[in-house]
Formats: structure tokens, C-alpha cells, sequence
């Protein structure tokens, strides 16, 4: 029976990436963005290649916990269950230091990265011990590890947040039958990636390690959807860069030189 997936902020990027491969790969996906005009978009697009039969989406700002249960109930009703709930939907800030940020920008990255997270998997819990199971996915990234860098504070800490809570998630959720676990894509070739940056100089920069690192969307999400499809663990940490790899990287870079981000 096809696994029914709902993916937040999933109408570019990543999470757009992950849709595609999730109905590539046979399930019912309902994916969500901030506007009406985004959600039509992702779906026009998809539908395409894939029809409309298995395919379902409205717009959900993560922020307001009534969309959110709104997302769960139109996609609990078009496809009857919901069996995996990714957080995807996450923004990025110009790389300041903290007292430079927009205020409104801060507000908004705290209420996406991390209230979003925290709403989603509250809805989905809630919906997923009614119906007797499933699996939640919260999206990682940088400061997920703990490493920190100059003008990353508030997008790192609402990462590092994720994470600790995802962790905590598993252990209030180990008496359910619900996994909990955590995506980490890497360093990927996204707008939110290439947002960071308002600086030219400070870009040209950063790409001689993005493009060592980085990654290409549709690189990344086939890896992701067979991991997530497979899973029946409890606390996976699905990761594509991993250390190894990232050891690999550097000491081949000047041999096998990566234009990933030009």
C-alpha cells in the first residue's frame, strides 16, 4: 500500500526535491508553502510528470498552529492516513553578526525553524497516536552539530533547537508506536543557501568550500526518500554528509576540483 507523506515548505528546494522523489517512487505526497501561488506552482509542476491522483497541497504558514492542523486534516481526509510527516519549511537569514540582523528577519527565522517544528510535531503526534502510528522527520542544518561561525547565530541556534528537540521528541514518544528521527542533507544548492549572502565578495568566498561540500538537489533527495522509506528505526539520523564523506572531499578537492555552486 503506498506510504501517504506529508512534506512542510516542500514548493522548492529540498523539500520540492523530496516530493518529486517520494512520488517517483509511488506514494501519495502533500506538500505546502507559505502562499496559494507557491502551492499551484509546485503542483502544475509536478502534476505533469506525475498526475494529480497522488498529489494534494495547500498553503500552511508553519508559524500558526491552526494551519498546521489544518494541513493534517485535508491531507488525513484526501489520502484516509497520514504515515510520514516531514518538517522541512525553514528559512535563512543575511550572515551578520546578531546585532546587525533585522529584528523582523530573527523573528521570522525563530518562528519558522524552530515554533514551526515544534507545532508540526505536535499535530502530527497528536493525529499519528489516533490513528495508531507513523513517522515524523525534522529537518537539520547548520548548528545542528554544534559548530558554530561568524553571522550564524540565530540560524544555528534554531538548528541546534531542532535537533535537541527531536531527541527529546523520541524519548516522549518511545511508548507509541511513532518513529522520530532527523534529516541532514549537507551543504545543498538552494535560494535559502545562496540567501545567506548579500555580500559579492564575501560569496566568491564562501564558494571555494561550498562547492567542496556542496551538493546539488536532485543529488541529495533520492538518497533522502530511500533512507526515509526504509526507516524502521527509532531515532534515525539520516545524513548524507557524512564525515568520511566530507574527509573525502577536501583531500581529493584539488585533484577532482567540484563547480557545484557556479
Amino acid at each position: 500500500m503506498a506510504k501517504s507523506i506529508v512534506i512542510t515548505g516542500s514548493t522548492r528546494g529540498i523539500g520540492l526535491g523530496l516530493a518529486n522523489e517520494l512520488l517517483k517512487r509511488g506514494c501519495n505526497v502533500t506538500i505546502s508553502g507559505r502562499t496559494q501561488l507557491s502551492v499551484d506552482k509546485a503542483l502544475a509542476s509536478l502534476a505533469e510528470q506525475y498526475g494529480l491522483e497522488r498529489l494534494y497541497g495547500l498553503p500552511c504558514d508553519v508559524s500558526d498552529h491552526s494551519q498546521l492542523s489544518n494541513l493534517w486534516h485535508k491531507a488525513h481526509e484526501r489520502f484516509g492516513s497520514i504515515d510520514i510527516w516531514i518538517n522541512n519549511a525553514g528559512v535563512g537569514i543575511i550572515r551578520k553578526a546578531l546585532w546587525e540582523q533585522d529584528t523582523d528577519a530573527v523573528r521570522d527565522l525563530i518562528n519558522t525553524n524552530l515554533l514551526g517544528v515544534v507545532y508540526g510535531s505536535q499535530v502530527a503526534l497528536k493525529g499519528m497516536i489516533k490513528q495508531g502510528g507513523g513517522a515524523i522527520y525534522n529537518m537539520e542544518g547548520f548548528g545542528s552539530n554544534g559548530m558554530t561561525s561568524a553571522g550564524m547565530a540565530a540560524y544555528g541556534a534554531s538548528k541546534s533547537a531542532v535537533t535537541y528537540l527531536t531527541r527529546s521528541l523520541q524519548k516522549d514518544s518511545k511508548e507509541q508506536n511513532i518513529l522520530v528521527g532527523l534529516l541532514s542533507p549537507g551543504v545543498v544548492d538552494t535560494e535559502l543557501l545562496r540567501g545567506d549572502y548579500d555580500d559579492p565578495a564575501k560569496w566568491d568566498k564562501a564558494k571555494r568550500t561550498l562547492n567542496i561540500l556542496g551538493d546539488k538537489v536532485e543529488t541529495v533527495t533520492p538518497y533522502l526518500a530511500d533512507k526515509i522509506l526504509a526507516n524502521t528505526k527509532a531515532g534515525a539520523r539520516i545524513s548524507w554528509l557524512t564525515p568520511s564523506k566530507v574527509a573525502l572531499r577536501f583531500a581529493t578537492a584539488r585533484i577532482k576540483p567540484r563547480k557545484i555552486l557556479d
